[in-house]
């Protein structure tokens, strides 16, 4: 009996275990299993690399917001001008150019005509002799001096033909007018030598072009107005303006000279 009393106690103490380990397991927290983390290998720290010294960065240029020039010295963009060397150009603008150090103001000229720019200091203008347009009183006295009596001088032909290139380049239309006048030859004329329709041809382009713009006509136009008061002029080699032409010259060492028998300039300009 004794060891059943014994048995029977074992029994109950250990279903009472049984039982507090049940609640135990039922009133703890389920706690997630931890996922194993795998560790990357740690790199050593690379050498740094020697920094470049850094480049001094250049100031960038000030823009200033300049208008652009119209006018200067009496002159503005496209306004038709005479230069002197190469005759009726027009300005196409007013610029700013950095030359040896110096800012120097422009006129840029264009001569169609000849396919040329030309870029004149605006400074220089009066130096160079670069003009306005004549005035339309201007051109008919040029008109006026074409019709007007040749006045040749008795010198060789190279000293005339100094004289003749002067004048053309003075850009005086007037000086330019008497030139055309002077190397003028009609059809029952006999023909220019070379040098001498050279010099025709020029003078009748600078002063054609002028005329041209200045009567707002095409240079065809105009020379046929230049030609048509040519035509006007009166007869060379007329016994009274011979004599009348030898007066002239002891006054003032030229003369009114028949054309038709001026052998002295072909003379001359074989020789």
């Amino acid at each position: 009996m004794p060891n059943k009393t014994a048995k029977t106690a074992a029994k109950a103490t250990g279903s009472k275990a049984t039982a507090s380990k049940a609640a135990a397991h039922k009133t703890a927290p389920k706690v997630a299993p931890k996922t194993p983390v795998s560790k990357a290998p740690v790199k050593a720290p690379a050498a740094a690399k020697p920094v470049a010294a850094a480049k001094p960065v250049a100031a960038a240029p000030r823009i200033e917001d300049k208008k652009p020039l119209t006018q200067r010295q009496g002159f503005k963009t496209n306004e038709f001008v005479v230069y002197p060397a190469h005759g009726v150009g027009q300005i196409l603008a007013i610029e700013e150019q950095e030359i040896a150090g110096a800012r120097l103001e422009l006129f840029v000229i264009n001569f169609m005509k000849d396919k040329m720019t030309l870029r004149v200091p605006t400074a220089k203008v009066a130096n160079v002799g670069m003009r306005k347009l004549s005035e339309p009183v201007l051109v008919k006295k040029a008109l006026e001096t074409l019709k007007g009596r040749a006045r040749v001088k008795r010198t060789m032909w190279s000293r005339r033909a100094q004289e003749y290139e002067a004048k053309i380049n003075s850009g005086d239309i007037v000086a330019i007018a008497e030139v055309v006048r002077d190397l003028y030859r009609s059809e029952s004329q006999p023909e220019q030598s070379y040098s001498e329709r050279q010099l025709y041809e020029a003078a009748l382009d600078r002063l054609s072009r002028e005329i041209a713009v200045v009567q707002h006509v095409t240079e065809t136009e105009a020379v046929k107005e230049i030609e048509s008061q040519l035509a006007k002029s009166p007869r060379r080699g007329a016994a009274k303006a011979e004599a009348d032409g030898e007066a002239d010259a002891e006054a003032d060492g030229e003369t009114d000279t028949d054309v038709d028998g001026d052998d002295e300039a072909v003379a001359d300009e074989a020789a």
